[in-house]
């Protein structure tokens, strides 16, 4: 039984198959269709330990489960000191995909790209419900790997004209326009308070350190501003100060998630609006919605990563891209591991 392998060089190849455009629209197709069918099943929240202390650098593993059919486990590695420290992403995870009735690892693939991508196309999708359709200002706090993909994905789904961009590294933000340059869009670097006076949406995508948030200060926002918070995931990291959370409408990927390490820290599960999924599945709970403050708490569930791995599985196979490689040891005797086929 061969295992498919979609390495660093695959990924790449069928992201330049695809086009980014391409590949980012079937993202939030994909999603908006599992979110919709309500597809979340028994998904438990990430579990995961802390490693290297100091750095709260985490090792994290997300399970989502089809029963009779497969089993996808991302692992990912969080380490906010990679980009300044050893020029790597701060992201680091691999994707894989088991037979849920043999137990073989059916395809194993690069989870940093997909990870940004579904994460972008989650904000998309929930923007899409909650934010004004003519939203032409996006307001980005935090200008690293994440904050490219959110610029990407809600240019896919808004009229946008101009980003807005601020980071507490300025380096990162004055290479940010070099970084989107493919959107076409009016860039610039301001001042906080400028990105909430001005956006009609947010995104906070930043790695604030645990105790040090919040990131935005709530004040002079527009009255519909719409603001997806990415980077709390770590107990005790949060964006956002309560009193804005407290007067907003809040929906939340995961339940679970959001209370134990999002911005639902913050909150008790009674101000929680309806899930992200029930907004999808029945978006009239969302009309009325659009003239107010509203937040989608973006923790990141394991059924966004088991959409993403099913979209590169399937445009690998279009495309006949992949190592398939039997990886695992299939003796010719079942009883016998020291047979060999």
């Amino acid at each position: 039984m061969e295992t498919l392998v979609l390495n660093q060089q695959h990924v790449a190849k069928l992201v330049g198959n695809s086009g980014r455009d391409q590949l980012m629209d079937l993202m939030i197709e994909r999603l908006r269709a599992a979110f919709t069918a309500d597809s979340r099943g028994n998904t438990p929240a990430r579990e995961g330990f802390v490693r290297c202390p100091g750095d709260t650098g985490v090792l994290e593993w997300m399970p989502f489960h089809q029963p009779g059919q497969s089993v996808t486990i991302k692992t990912v590695g969080y380490t906010p000191s990679n980009p300044t420290e050893r020029r790597l992403p701060t992201i680091i995870g691999s994707l894989a995909r088991y037979d849920d009735v043999t137990g073989s690892l059916v395809a194993i693939s690069d989870g940093i790209l997909p990870t940004a991508i579904r994460t972008g196309a989650a904000s998309a999708v929930a923007s899409s419900l909650l934010a004004k359709a003519d939203s032409e200002v996006l307001g980005l706090v935090g200008a690293g790997a994440q904050a490219v993909t959110q610029a990407h994905a809600l240019s896919r789904v808004f009229p946008l004209k101009e980003i807005l961009v601020y980071d507490v590294e300025p380096a990162h933000a004055a290479s940010f326009a070099d970084r989107v340059e493919f959107l076409g869009l009016d860039v610039r670097v301001v001042e906080l308070a400028e990105i909430e006076a001005r956006a009609d949406i947010i995104c906070t995508v930043t790695s604030v350190g645990v105790g040090d948030g919040p990131v935005l200060s709530g004040e002079n926002l527009k009255p519909h501003v719409h603001i997806n918070a990415i980077g709390a995931d770590l107990i005790g990291k949060f964006e956002l100060p309560q009193a804005l959370l407290k007067s907003a409408f809040v929906t939340v990927d995961h339940v679970e998630q959001s209370l134990r390490e999002g911005e639902g820290q913050q909150l008790t599960k009674d101000d929680l609006g309806p899930e992200l999924m029930d907004l999808c599945a029945r978006p009239e709970l969302a009309d009325g919605l659009r003239e107010r403050v509203t937040v989608f708490d973006s923790t990141g569930f394991a059924l966004e990563d088991h959409v993403a791995l099913d979209v590169l599985i399937e445009l690998a196979e279009e495309a006949g891209i992949g190592d398939r490689v039997s990886l695992e040891h299939l003796p010719a005797d079942a009883l016998d591991p020291y047979s060999f086929q």
